[in-house]
């Protein structure tokens, strides 16, 4: 530990030289025009273009665009200019008789209007782009995506660029599923317990935008190795009511509403957001699988159906209270209930030895109940200070979730000609499983400005979670008594703290800025199985640096360079050993001896941007150790288990493309495309666990105004086959469709989506191992058909960004 804060003390000294040493000599200083252009609420408008004119002169002498805080600067000689600024939905502005000398010329700043229209006092303001690109993070304004409306945030999720949801509802990113997932930038109980897929239970209507940053910095938490995904709601700080509401109905079943309202007087604002939804999913699988024993092959092929109804109800409210408008108090409560009804039909069909004769089939049934009730508090503080970017943010929260699952499963076998088996008994079997998640969170982050253009940035962040998993599997006796199934009876304890401290420096010379920083994070995790009085601790403290430079070019185009290393520590869901028996052959559990991964992070990113859109581009490289990857094995008797496990290495090597561009005014293309390949290492396993993949998927979205208000939008969706070190997981192709019109004077929207048309969103794969041969074939969700209306109250349509809790 003394090591660590030695080390901790060297960095910060190191940087505090670098940020020093760095400024410029007073006597190498040229003439400077410099300024900051910001928007009618007074935020920073990124990326405009500025022109130098000679007064009373047509063409520019020169140029500059402006950086991410709306920020520019200008060289010039001694003379009389003008500048003339323009920037995508703002209105051209000039600035005239602008007098160099021998001075620097500082302009402060100047306000860009919003190309705006008023109609019966409804305003709709300059559109904002789907898409919003930066160097280090990208922004995805959810509610443009028509094919949003009435999914969930698991649905929102399938239509961002390098992220793609499994069948399960698991997230990844650029290929890579070690993903922190953050609501408001915050964890949150929806990602704890159930993991990603905790998801489909926050109606998307909710969501205000997702933020993707694929290498963060030492600001984030280490936790991610693909990075990091932030989940923004919906939340309104104008004066006075306002809001938006929804209702939603589809087929197959999906039922919901939603109200986003907000009211502030003076000093006070109020907000809540309430959802409540019902949906019935139907689902759909099948599996073949051999297994090889003594020259002898052994059949059976599997089909299932299922039906997933389930009411979400999400309740979020809370008050901003402003000492001043330089100082916020924030408090907030958010409440979830969901109840679900799962049934399902499996269906065995067991085959002689070496042929393609039936020797039986058995059918077994689920029926389960589930309840999952949680509870969210947070109270956050923001102190901005009189420098621009000085400021203090305070936050404290907690979380209370809680899940209970009471499954009965039924179970028979028949001969071929359907008559009842002799020597197979039939089974009734119930699985209870209790879960809960208690979890305390401070964070505090302080960030300083020096000089032009520096800035210095520090926090701390301290979180602990209990969590337990108590689990009884029983099978009734002949006689009606029940006992338990042998190795699926325990209680599983995970205790987990989290203690960080972080520092960054950044500056900027010129065209030329970079930011460095340093994260250390101490970890402590127990694990404990009550019942057999297995108890794993292990504890151990990291260094997690981050590096990102960049350098302006020429004609609005820049490039970045960025480094950072990365953890994914085991979850509860990976160390749990509790194991799913809805299916009685193929088990699903965690790994209690499940270590972290580590990964070390490099990219290398271009942006352009243009009057009608912007490009970005990268190019990408990860080293993981301890890979944790999925590893299924099958028995003599054909039962499978999968959990996780830690494999040696893998290289991860790839290129990004994603633009977003306006054809005409009525025609918009939002698209990305990646490719990688991927080598992985699980000999520490077993020889025969290797990999080595190349791969891409892709994704264009297309969206065509047409007349009176009304739009349609398409977007097609590819993945190709990738390699896994057991075998292959297949190609999948799917097409939304979406139509959208205006009505009742512009305050409501009326949104018809088709999402899956040709019902092709399937996931399919083949597992190999030494005594057995998979394939398998999935469908959580069929081809589902919405319709919502969408009614705003005192909004524009397109909404100005607001500043929210979740702001990084």
């Amino acid at each position: 530990m003394k090591g660590i804060f030695t080390t901790l003390n060297l960095f910060f000294c190191l940087l505090f030289s670098v940020s020093v040493f760095a400024q410029p000599n007073a006597s190498t200083r040229q003439t400077w025009i410099r300024g900051t252009f910001v928007d009618e609420e007074n935020k920073p408008v990124p990326f405009a273009s500025i022109a130098l004119y000679q007064n009373g002169g047509s063409k520019p002498l020169s140029g500059v665009v402006t950086d991410e805080t709306g920020k520019f600067e200008l060289a010039a000689k001694p003379g009389h200019y003008s500048l003339k600024i323009s920037a995508v939905s703002y209105q051209e502005k000039t600035i005239s008789d602008i007098h160099v000398t021998n001075q620097d010329i500082q302009l402060g700043a100047s306000v860009l209007k919003s190309s705006t229209k008023r109609l019966d006092e409804v305003v709709v303001v300059g559109e904002k782009s789907q898409m919003e690109l930066s160097l280090d993070k990208r922004i995805f304004n959810v509610g443009k995506d028509l094919a949003n409306a009435g999914g969930t945030a698991s649905d929102i999720l399938k239509n961002i660029p390098s992220v793609a949801v499994d069948g399960e509802g698991n997230v990844s990113l650029r290929g890579s599923n070690s993903v922190r997932i953050l609501i408001d930038g915050k964890p949150s109980g929806l990602v704890s317990i159930k993991g990603a897929a905790g998801l489909q239970q926050l109606q998307g209507s909710m969501v205000e935008r997702v933020e993707v940053i694929t290498n963060p910095s030492a600001r984030y938490e280490a936790e991610g190795m693909g990075g990091v995904i932030n989940i923004v709601l919906k939340k309104e700080r104008k004066e006075g009511f306002n809001g938006s509401f929804d209702v939603i109905t589809g087929y197959p079943t999906n039922f919901g509403a939603a109200a986003n309202v907000n009211y502030r007087r003076k000093n006070l604002n109020f907000f809540i957001n309430y959802t409540a939804s019902f949906r019935n999913t139907p689902g759909r699988n099948s599996l073949y699988q051999e297994t090889y024993r003594n020259d002898t092959t052994f059949a059976y092929r599997q089909t299932s159906t299922s039906q997933l109804k389930g009411q979400n109800n999400n309740a979020r409210a809370g008050l901003d209270y402003f000492f001043s408008p330089k100082s916020i108090l924030t408090a907030s409560y958010t409440w979830r209930i969901s109840k679900g009804k799962r049934f399902s039909d499996i269906q065995y069909l067991d085959y002689r030895p070496n042929s393609n004769v039936l020797q039986s089939f058995t059918n077994r049934t689920q029926d389960e109940t589930e309840t999952e009730p949680n509870s969210e508090y947070a109270v956050s503080y923001k102190k901005t200070f009189a420098r621009e970017g000085h400021e203090l943010t305070a936050d404290v929260r907690y979380l209370d979730n809680w899940e209970k699952s009471d499954q009965i499963f039924a179970q028979q076998t028949f001969l071929p000609d359907g008559a009842p088996s002799t020597t197979v008994p039939s089974t009734l079997q119930r699985a209870i499983n209790d879960e809960t998640e208690k979890q305390f969170l401070v964070q505090v982050d302080y960030v300083r400005p020096f000089k032009k253009d520096g800035k210095l940035e520090g926090g701390l962040r301290s979180s602990t979670r209990n969590m337990t998993n108590d689990y009884v599997v029983t099978q009734q006796n002949p006689d009606g008594t029940s006992f338990p199934l042998p190795g699926l009876t325990n209680d599983f304890l995970y205790e987990e703290s989290i203690n960080a401290l972080y520092g960054i420096v950044g500056n900027k010379m010129r065209k030329f800025s970079y930011q460095l920083g340093l994260r250390a994070e101490w970890t402590g995790v127990t694990t404990t199985l009550k019942q057999t009085n297995d108890v794993n601790p292990r504890s151990y403290a990291n260094l997690f640096p981050s590096v990102h430079a960049t350098y302006d070019l020429p004609k609005q185009h820049a490039i970045q360079a960025s480094y950072s290393r990365r953890v994914r520590r085991p979850q509860y869901n990976d160390l749990s050993p509790f194991m799913t028996f809805s299916d009685n052959r193929n088990f699903f559990s965690g790994n209690p001896d499940l270590n972290p991964e580590f990964t070390d992070a490099y990219e290398l990113g271009h942006i352009k941007y243009v009057e009608r859109g912007s490009f970005s581009s990268s190019v990408y490289y990860r080293y993981t150790t301890g890979k944790i990857i999925r590893i299924r094995r099958v028995d003599a008797l054909g039962n499978s288990t999968t959990r996780p496990e830690n494999l040696a290495t893998e290289d991860s090597y790839g290129a990004e493309v994603t633009g977003s561009y306006t054809l005409y005014k009525w025609w918009k293309l939002d698209g990305s495309a990646n490719f990688f390949r991927a080598i992985t290492n699980g000999g520490n396993l077993d020889a025969s666990y290797q990999s080595d993949t190349y791969s891409w998927f892709t994704r264009l979205t297309s969206r065509i105004t047409f007349w009176n208000k009304t739009d349609f939008q398409m977007r097609g969706n590819y993945e190709a086959p990738q390699k896994t070190p057991q075998g292959t997981r297949q190609a999948i192709a799917t097409l939304d469709l979406s139509f959208s019109k205006d009505v009742l004077n512009n305050n409501g929207t009326i949104v018809l989506n088709v999402l899956d048309v040709f019902n092709s969103r399937r996931y399919r794969s083949i597992t190999e191992g030494a005594n057995f041969y998979t394939e398998s074939n999935s469908q959580g969700r069929l081809r589902q058909i919405n319709l919502t209306f969408n009614y705003r109250l005192h909004q524009a349509k397109k909404k100005t960004k607001e500043p929210t809790d979740g702001e990084f």
